[in-house]
């Protein structure tokens, strides 16, 4: 079964899995490649593109960034405030609820990422979209799935449109090499917790780019 991914399916999204059971996204870790990847970067600004129960956007915050998190979902905001709070997280950051596919930040970042954000555009002008609002010299990471006739899914519980999967190649060829130094460009396989406890295997794609002008 496929569907699109719009406001009416993120909000019953949230609002199935606000309970955090085991394996469900509302109660997943930050995703290890934020760590990694933004380990030699001085904190300032920060765009979470798609932030969903906040565990990037609060780890950011408690590592001296400056964040604003931005999701399409009101279900998915307040879990994600609500977990900032019950981590004892004290660092900034804005929530903004906002559909990506039309919201302007109105400023630009020294980061933007998104990590499995599936927006009701085509997923990889969605990145180009997000990529403009990063400052001269900042960064844009984007960890993104690759569903493969191996992949044995992520939690989101159905089929996902042919726009919603993106290789290293569909990502390098929508940055321009005149505006992006692509630093990282990688495919990944790693288990994760899935429902019912039993073991799924994430596809990742993780492509980080520092934007030259």
């Amino acid at each position: 079964m496929t569907h699109s991914f719009d406001k009416a399916y993120w909000q019953q999204h949230w609002q199935q899995t606000h309970g955090g059971r085991p394996g469900s996204m509302a109660s997943n870790p930050p995703n290890p490649y934020l760590a990694r990847e933004t380990a030699g970067l001085a904190p300032g600004t920060a765009l979470d593109a798609g932030c969903g129960a906040g565990a990037e956007a609060i780890w950011l915050a408690s590592h001296g960034w400056q964040v604003t998190a931005a999701d399409i979902s009101a279900d998915a905001l307040a879990h994600a405030a609500d977990r900032a709070t019950a981590s004892g997280s004290t660092g900034p950051i804005r929530w903004v609820e906002a559909d990506l596919t039309v919201w302007e930040p109105g400023m630009l970042f020294d980061l933007v990422t998104t990590h499995y954000a599936h927006p009701a555009m085509p997923q990889l002008a969605f990145y180009q979209r997000i990529g403009d609002w990063v400052t001269p010299g900042g960064t844009l990471l984007i960890v993104g799935h690759l569903h493969t006739s191996q992949s044995t899914g992520h939690g989101h519980g159905h089929g996902h449109p042919a726009e919603a999967t993106v290789t290293l190649v569909d990502i390098r060829a929508g940055l321009e090499a005149a505006d992006w130094e692509i630093v990282t460009a990688e495919e990944h396989q790693r288990p994760i917790p899935g429902p019912g406890g039993q073991p799924v295997t994430l596809h990742d794609v993780v492509v980080r780019a520092t934007r030259r002008r």
